[in-house]
């Protein structure tokens, strides 16, 4: 009961006062989320709209969502199935959670790992390489592939 009243009151924070840049709403069941994360200004993902799947646990918010990308996405941190690595999205001591955090902040954290990879604990060790090593490459794959599968 907790889960389901909370989860109202996150929906429908985030229609009435949405994060800049990104969009969630139910797909069916109230645990079933959708988002859309629009790229960053000024990133190799600008103009892009990339959907997210929210899957939330019964056990919500003692323990994290699962999320991640629908939209294939070029980034050392996120692998080709669209999961993210990413501590907010683990239960201590190896992640981050908290019950005191709410899908809002985790899609913002998500939207805050887009614009500033991190290299250092990758999930797609190659593009993370690239990433350290030859930026300019690694910027002009995410921007391919941001075209690609991200477009409008």
């Amino acid at each position: 009961m907790q889960r389901a009243s909370r989860l109202k009151r996150e929906l429908s924070l985030l229609a009435t006062e949405p994060p800049p840049g990104i969009t969630c709403w139910q797909n069916g069941q109230l645990d079933d989320l959708r988002a859309q994360i629009l790229g960053g200004a000024d990133t190799p993902y600008e103009k892009g709209i990339f959907n997210l799947e929210i899957i939330v646990p019964e056990r919500y918010p003692f323990e994290p969502p699962k999320i991640r990308f629908l939209t294939p996405i070029y980034h050392p941190n996120i692998d080709s199935a669209g999961r993210i690595c990413l501590d907010v999205l683990k239960l201590p001591p190896k992640g981050a959670w908290r019950p005191s955090l709410n899908i809002s902040t985790l899609l913002t954290s998500i939207q805050l790992l887009m614009a500033e990879p991190n290299p250092d604990d990758p999930l797609m060790a190659d593009i993370s390489s690239e990433y350290k090593y030859n930026n300019q490459l690694f910027l002009l794959n995410a921007k391919e592939w941001t075209e690609k599968y991200a477009g409008q």
